[in-house]
């Protein structure tokens, strides 16, 4: 028996050894021994290369304007591990995930003893503990697919909505080689007859999806088509203001607190999944419901400002589309002032294209760094760019601000794991800014 949330976090650690293994053999075994508890959830799924997080908690919040409680699964954490599952934008309390842990820790011990099933991983065994958290607690739970849609562990229930944010090159070991493959298994997530809503994705893959939608009856709602989003400007680096419109609907002037231009796209598709939502809840829908809805929404680690002088905004770019993405924002929002950037990131991402996308950025100056995760990049990784390098990314930190003039900006982006970890020092419990290292006060 677990006795505090270390012991069974790291039980749940010492799955990782199995490492990511697609398919729904296990996650199906466990959830029958735990009694089926997908069955009975009112859920919407999520899937998509980048973009899930920030649109799932943009839906979360506009969900929960009309008094609808509301779980997520999602993953990797940034702030807490527990965060992983949550209800109301709250981590699991650790009490919960301990009694969890006790509960499914003899499941997974007796799926070991079976051929079949032994070797279950983390995440499908997070997977099955998050369905079975939710029953009986939540109105709506949404789930954030792992990678791809088709065999991920996620995929084991008849959600109300579905839908795809965007389609880029990432875990093409697992996915395929091309953008229509990796559009094919996550279109795997659509089911008969309930709706799926896309967002900003090429033509080619989109038109995979659209012929997965065809077969399943599925409606189809994709972003441009069947919803607009138009661009206003930014709300002096605090937000996104923009229109977002449909055959039913039209607003203007809405606003979200997160940076970057691609998030207006996530927060149309929540829009769009949130009015089907109504729909078929036959509930009333307002401006001012949208509007307070999409304040309250936040996501750490995605173009968050954790400083302000110096400035400095943390970023999980993780993979070559989200950082062409970074790379729009600051040519376009950030071209005032030099923009300092601090890289680092897994090497099982395409190191090199970032690199490449990250150096054509005007006016900035980039420099390369580790942290302690396994497969994070090393010096050597990146030798042939030449890049200032830091053994510790604190010390870098330090550094960069020295150079930094008043109107210049810090970005610290990749991978999330990085980020996780930078935002993890620079924060106390309190959300009080500090920074171990950091001469910041001396700034």
């Amino acid at each position: 028996m677990f006795a505090t949330g270390d012991e069974a976090v790291a039980w749940i650690h010492s799955r990782k050894k199995f490492g990511s293994r697609p398919g729904l053999t296990r996650v199906k075994a466990l959830l029958r021994l735990c009694g089926n508890p997908e069955r009975t959830i009112n859920g919407i799924h999520i899937a998509g290369t980048n973009g899930k997080g920030s649109t799932v908690t943009y839906l979360r919040c506009l969900l929960e304007t009309q008094g609808v409680t509301v779980g997520t699964f999602t993953s990797p954490y940034v702030e807490s591990f527990y965060e992983r599952i949550s209800i109301a934008g709250k981590a699991i309390p650790v009490n919960d995930f301990v009694k969890l842990a006790n509960k499914f820790q003899p499941y997974v011990a007796q799926m070991d003893e079976q051929t079949s099933y032994q070797g279950i991983t983390e995440f499908e065994i997070l997977t099955a503990m998050a369905f079975y958290y939710f029953k009986k607690r939540v109105d709506v739970a949404i789930f954030e697919a792992g990678i791809g849609g088709l065999l991920d562990s996620t995929n084991v229930f008849t959600p109300m909505l579905t839908a795809i944010t965007t389609i880029g090159l990432d875990h093409t070991d697992i996915l395929g080689e091309t953008k229509e493959a990796i559009a094919k298994q996550k279109a795997g997530i659509i089911k008969n007859k309930v709706p799926i809503v896309t967002g900003k994705i090429e033509p080619e893959a989109l038109e995979v999806i659209r012929k997965t939608a065809l077969t399943q009856s599925a409606p189809f709602f994709s972003l441009k088509e069947d919803y607009q989003v138009i661009y206003s400007s930014q709300n002096d680096q605090r937000g996104e203001i923009f229109t977002f419109k449909n055959k039913n609907y039209y607003f203007e002037n809405l606003t979200v607190p997160l940076l970057g231009k691609y998030q207006v796209e996530n927060a149309a598709i929540a829009i769009q999944l949130f009015l089907l939502y109504c729909q078929k809840q036959k509930k009333q829908v307002s401006k001012d419901a949208l509007v307070s809805g999409l304040k309250t929404a936040f996501w750490p680690g995605r173009m968050e400002q954790i400083s302000t002088k110096p400035r400095i905004i943390i970023d999980g770019a993780h993979n070559p589309h989200a950082i062409k993405e970074f790379v729009k924002t600051l040519q376009t929002e950030f071209s005032k002032g030099t923009n300092y950037i601090l890289f680092s990131a897994l090497t099982t991402k395409n190191i090199n294209e970032m690199l490449n996308q990250i150096q054509q950025i005007p006016n900035s100056q980039l420099a390369i760094t580790t942290f302690e995760y396994p497969r994070a990049l090393k010096q050597e990784d990146c030798g042939q760019f030449h890049l200032t390098y830091y053994p510790d990314w604190q010390d870098g930190i330090q550094e960069l601000i020295v150079k930094m003039q008043p109107e210049d900006t810090l970005f610290i982006t990749g991978s999330l794991y990085f980020i996780s970890q930078v935002r993890t020092s620079f924060f106390k419990d309190t959300k009080e800014l500090i920074s171990p290292k950091v001469a910041l006060l001396a700034y």
